[in-house]
């Protein structure tokens, strides 16, 4: 039952973001926030198949255990997109609110997301091997889910200094998919059940992606 139920989900999921992001690139009419909103929301999906899809075939063939490999290099891959999408996103930011300087946060986005990235190069992380350590986890999680909240704080000033409705959610499902994606690092080895939270994880980088359709929709005449 699991099986179907969340291969069928990651399909629905990953057809969804991809094909909204390929509409907002084509329909963009060379809107650069719109283009680099479709340009992350198909990085999402892209990145997000190379675990997902070897998980569905997992699930739907021998099990879990005899695709260590695969799974762990679609893991390490997605940890990397991931952190390119909140770059992507931080850009978005800046375009929308036609915001000039700060180049203190700047820094920070890209300084926290080599930082994220040289550690999810680490040989320490184990990716191809059924024990990977919680600590390297942890470790190469931090400047993502600093810079997660940097990003959160950004959009939450900005929209409400703006009073953007269309984007006055966006921190809110950036902040969701943090609360629901935390547990799973740190517990779901020990509660298997904990990684049941990446369906709302998933669910809230599809409220993000829609959210900049519509806005898209509202705005691009």
């Amino acid at each position: 039952m699991q099986a179907i139920v969340e291969t069928l989900f990651d399909t629905v999921y990953l057809i969804s973001v991809i094909t909204i992001g390929i509409l907002m690139i084509r329909k963009s009419k060379g809107n650069r926030q719109f283009t680099m909103f479709g340009i992350m929301a198909v990085l999402l999906g892209s990145g997000d198949a190379f675990h997902l899809v070897p998980r569905a075939l997992a699930l739907c063939t021998t099990g879990l255990e005899n695709f260590t490999v695969p799974l762990g290099l679609g893991k390490w891959i997605t940890s990397v997109t991931m952190t390119v999408f909140y770059v992507v996103l931080y850009h978005i930011w800046r375009e929308r609110y036609q915001i000039k300087g700060h180049s203190a946060a700047t820094a920070a986005v890209y300084g926290l997301a080599g930082l994220r990235i040289i550690l999810c190069m680490m040989s320490q992380n184990n990716w191809l091997s059924a024990s990977a350590p919680l600590s390297w986890g942890i470790y190469r999680n931090i400047p993502f889910a600093l810079m997660g909240i940097l990003i959160i704080v950004l959009f939450y000033k900005s929209a409400k200094e703006n009073n953007d409705k269309s984007f006055r959610f966006m921190w809110l499902t950036i902040f969701l998919s943090f609360v629901f994606y935390i547990p799973v690092v740190l517990w779901a080895d020990v509660i298997p059940m904990i990684g049941m939270l990446m369906i709302p994880k998933t669910c809230a980088y599809v409220w993000t992606v829609v959210i900049g359709y519509n806005a898209m929709k509202k705005e691009i005449v």
